[in-house]
C-alpha cells in the first residue's frame, strides 16, 4: 500500500553504507497540519537513495513511500519508506497544473443536430 506527503524539506542526511553492503538516506519534510507541523522522517534504501541527490532543504516536494514494520526483542518498529519524489516546481507538476486549469472544451462534431428526439 502506497502512500503520499507534500511539504518542505527541513534535513537531508549523509548516506550511510552498513557491511552488509545496505545502504539508505533519511530525510526530514515538515508538513502543515494545522497548529502543528508535523516533521516526517522517511528512509531511502538502496538505489533510492540517489532520489535524493538533486534536492535541496525547503523545497516543497511530494513524497511517494510505503509503511513498513517489525518486531525486535518484543518491541515493534515502523518506518516510512520513499520510493519517488516529485518537487513541486518540476517541468511535470507545472505542465499538468496548465492543462488541468487551461482545459479546452470538449469539441463538437460538425455534422451536431439539435432536431434529434432523445
Amino acid at each position: 500500500m502506497s502512500y503520499e506527503l507534500t511539504g518542505k524539506i527541513k534535513l537531508i542526511q549523509d548516506p550511510q553504507t552498513f557491511n552488509s553492503g545496505f545502504t539508505k538516506r533519511e530525510m526530514v519534510v515538515t508538513v502543515d497540519d494545522g497548529k502543528y507541523p508535523q516533521e516526517i522522517n522517511l528512509e531511502f534504501v538502496q538505489d533510492k537513495v540517489s532520489l535524493l541527490e538533486t534536492l535541496q532543504i525547503g523545497q516543497e516536494v511530494t513524497v511517494s513511500f510505503d509503511i513498513r514494520g517489525r518486531e525486535y526483542n518484543g518491541r515493534y518498529y515502523n518506518n516510512l519508506v520513499g520510493w519517488k519524489i516529485q518537487s513541486a516546481s518540476s517541468p511535470e507538476a507545472s505542465e499538468q497544473e496548465y492543462f488541468s486549469s487551461n482545459a479546452a472544451p470538449a469539441p463538437q462534431p460538425a455534422d451536431f443536430d439539435d432536431d434529434i428526439p432523445f
